[in-house]
């Protein structure tokens, strides 16, 4: 009799399904609405700027340079403005944030820590050298690829910090999580006083410098763009095929193992799927932290731990983050100047990581 009435009740099974029928719904809903609002967000943005634009307007160029006709005549003028200008730095940001939110969720997931993000092995750092190695030299303003070589140096200097701070970190064959992080704070650490000492040097180059380093989007375009996309193509195929073995290892390296996942190679090729993406968009970029931070740890409040949700829905937050930060950059400031985007989400960010500090400490039993 005792069987019979444990087979009629609910089962534990029975309330996964639903746990996870609730989740895809979520999901979907936040997907959804979050696709909806990035789509409005890249017009509006385009819209804002010094010279006024109404949205009308701008959705008139913008449909008419698709090779659509609305039976309006677009000024050559508003379709330089809205499509050159505007349109390709707001979806060049959009591309950065969503690459920003999305190697922070991966460096989370795989170092296992909510406070980590794409600076935390120093990639951001050996970019921001490498941009200051061709400001000091005078070389910032010659072209290869059709750009500026800035990005160029950059991201050699970030894979070059990837690479290095990959050495450091192996043990016994393998690339440890713990050793990892260490070498990737003495690499950043060495390669910041190598900056600061480019900067002493020669101080016509400071300002330069300081604005590269606090990330900016300015004088940005479609070149910068394409020569971002292949890095942030590749890197996210690295992480996104990597989800499902992430699930697993949160379990543990042991019980992942045993589940038929090879740790260290998932372990090595998320780290450089994430570091492409960073490369790639501190190179046009400049630094700009705190968006692979926050936004991937909002996310995971909302839709729990699963890294395959979590890499979608933090790619559209990290979208929607950098659009309206650099928004702000670009009018806050009267007569035309523009704040560098990196202090505006630091200001944003800055706050967010002290309460989530304060959280860990609290949760840990520290004083």
């Amino acid at each position: 009799m005792r069987e019979v009435n444990i087979l009629h009740q609910p089962g534990r099974l029975d309330l996964i399904e639903i746990q996870h029928e609730k989740a895809k719904k979520r999901f979907f809903l936040l997907t959804t609405g979050l696709i909806g609002l990035t789509g409005v967000s890249l017009i509006v943005a385009t819209a804002i700027g010094r010279v006024p634009i109404s949205i009308a307007d701008t959705l008139t160029t913008l449909i008419s340079a698709s090779g659509l006709s609305m039976g309006r005549d677009v000024d050559d003028s508003v379709k330089t403005v809205i499509v050159d200008l505007r349109l390709s730095r707001v979806v060049l940001s959009a591309f950065v944030g969503m690459a920003l939110s999305v190697s922070g969720a991966a460096f989370q997931g795989i170092l296992k820590n909510p406070l980590a993000d794409p600076f935390t092995i120093g990639v951001s750092t050996g970019a921001a050298f490498g941009a200051s190695l061709a400001i000091f030299f005078g070389v910032s303003n010659l072209t290869l690829l059709g750009l500026g070589l800035i990005p160029v140096v950059a991201s050699l200097g970030a894979l070059t910090a990837l690479f290095v701070v990959l050495f450091l970190s192996r043990v016994d064959g393998r690339v440890r999580r713990d050793t990892m992080v260490l070498a990737g704070i003495v690499v950043a650490t060495f390669l910041g006083a190598l900056i600061s000492l480019v900067k002493s040097l020669d101080e016509e180059s400071v300002s330069s410098i300081v604005f590269w380093v606090m990330g900016s989007f300015q004088g940005r375009g479609w070149s910068h763009l394409g020569f971002a996309l292949p890095y942030i193509i590749i890197g996210l195929i690295l992480v996104v095929v990597h989800s499902r073995d992430l699930d697993l290892m949160t379990l543990g390296d042991s019980q992942a193992k045993q589940l038929g996942v090879n740790v260290s190679r998932t372990r090595r090729r998320v780290l450089i799927g994430a570091s492409l993406l960073t490369a790639g968009s501190v190179s046009v970029s400049g630094v700009i932290g705190f968006v692979g931070l926050v936004a991937p740890h909002l996310i995971r409040l909302t839709v729990g731990p699963d890294h395959g949700r979590l890499f979608v829905l933090s790619g559209i937050a990290g979208m929607l983050a950098l659009i309206w930060s650099d928004v702000g950059a670009r009018i806050i400031l009267p007569e035309g100047e523009e704040l560098p985007v990196g202090v505006i989400t630091a200001l944003l960010g800055g706050p967010f990581f002290c309460l989530l500090l304060k959280k860990r400490r609290v949760e840990s039993g520290i004083d």
